[in-house]
């Protein structure tokens, strides 16, 4: 089996956050990373080329893959910030309702800019989605 492209990597993320063109999204991303550093209660670690990633989960799919991910994690793209880990859990969809304005991918959010949405619905979202992964 092919390993897992998307793994722990030694690039900085200052350093990475740095290359962030748009003035706004890298705002964003640092309000971010503040708060899932202090909702994991883990630093920020690359994750492959452009994913910030807070802690590892370890996971098994139907088909037999398995690897590594973050708990949680972002990226900030050309067009909006990714966050990553963030749906897909008992109780996610409510939370999501209250948001504010997002798209969504299977796992993932997709947000233009933080100023539309709410950020404790968004912190307790990160929250309940870290606490449902670490649940035994």
């Amino acid at each position: 089996m092919a390993e897992n492209k998307t793994q722990v990597t030694k690039v900085s993320v200052a350093s990475f956050i740095a290359t962030v063109v748009d003035d706004a999204r890298r705002r964003d991303v640092k309000t971010l990373l503040t708060l899932m550093q202090k909702v994991t209660g883990e630093m920020a670690k690359m994750w492959g080329p452009s994913i910030i990633g807070f802690g590892s989960v370890h996971y098994v799919y139907d088909s037999g893959r398995e690897g590594d991910m973050p708990l949680v994690g972002l990226s900030p793209r050309k067009a909006v910030t990714v966050v990553y880990g963030v749906a897909g859990f008992k109780g996610a969809e409510s939370a999501l309702a209250k948001l504010g304005k997002h798209s969504r991918g299977k796992g993932c959010l997709y947000l233009k800019t933080l100023s539309e949405v709410d950020p404790q619905v968004l912190e307790q979202l990160i929250r309940d989605s870290v606490d449902a992964k670490r649940r035994p």
